[in-house]
């Protein structure tokens, strides 16, 4: 039986090397909502993600960042989703978004992936895009720089306390997401 629980999944790299980089918005948003709600990671060796359980608003979630790299999230988010028995509609992912300026967020179910390896790779996975996303905006690469290495870049000075704010609004809205709703959501994070 299908269990009460959501899974939200924040989209990243392992290791130092990638730490708060564009990329890992995703990781960094559910890391920091882990941390809002006192809740301490541990590894689970059978999802092959950290996880931390938390509840919020009465609704319990399971936070978890894959230990692998962003174009192989697929498997763990599946073994995650299997593991505590959450069905694919109650999945959250938050990921890094390039057609999104920096400080932008948009929420919505489903949907195409827009060459994210990341997302590829959940949809193949668990066989359906019927989960829900938070996107949160890293914009375009500048000039012609390649969107891979653009991506692997830490944000500039000037760009840090606006991706602040918006990864605590990012987790503010997986919030939001559980307790009211996707509509409620979306009404109030796609007018910032």
């Amino acid at each position: 039986m299908a269990d009460d629980r959501w899974l939200v999944v924040g989209l990243g790299n392992p290791g130092e090397r990638y730490e708060h980089t564009r990329h890992n918005v995703g990781a960094d948003t559910v890391r920091r909502l882990a941390a809002e709600q006192h809740g301490s990671f541990k590894r689970n060796k059978r999802t092959r993600c950290d996880v931390a359980e938390v509840t919020v608003g009465g609704q319990r979630l399971v936070l978890a960042v894959p230990d692998s790299y962003m174009n192989r999230s697929g498997d763990p988010t599946q073994a995650a989703a299997a593991w505590y028995k959450v069905p694919t509609e109650r999945v959250i992912v938050c990921h890094d978004d390039l057609d999104l300026e920096p400080g932008r967020l948009r929420l919505k179910r489903g949907g195409g992936h827009a060459g994210h390896n990341g997302l590829k790779d959940i949809d193949r996975a668990l066989g359906s895009r019927d989960y829900l996303r938070v996107r949160i905006g890293i914009g375009r690469p500048p000039g012609r720089m390649p969107a891979r290495d653009h991506v692997l870049r830490r944000f500039a000075p000037s760009e840090r306390e606006t991706m602040d704010v918006t990864l605590a609004e990012a987790a503010e809205a997986v919030v939001t997401l559980v307790t009211d709703g996707l509509e409620p959501a979306q009404n109030r994070y796609h007018t910032r």
